[in-house]
């Protein structure tokens, strides 16, 4: 059986991304969030200058992370998103 890994919601990912560096910021984690220092204003006006890419991939980078830590974010990020449809179930009842 052959793995597919597209989005079913494209959208979602900057959603898991900001969650992502939320996270790791309640665990200590040193790891830029490069949403927090670009609006959507600054990322379109610096991506039509060309200088974006390199600073988001700075920025993104995880390299220096533990496998612990990393493996702890996603855990994270799971129960945080069953949390919330769980809440979504309970409101709809």
């Amino acid at each position: 059986m052959a793995k597919s890994n597209h989005k079913l919601v494209p959208a979602s990912k900057q959603a898991l991304d900001q969650m992502k560096y939320e996270i790791a910021a309640e665990l200590g984690l040193p790891v830029g969030n490069p949403y927090a220092a670009l609006s959507d204003a600054n990322t379109e006006f610096a991506g039509e200058l060309g200088s974006i890419g390199t600073a988001r991939k700075q920025e993104e980078y995880w390299g220096h992370i533990a496998s612990r830590d990393a493996g702890a974010v996603g855990g994270h990020i799971t129960k945080r998103l069953i949390q919330k449809a769980e809440e979504a179930l309970f409101t709809l009842s």
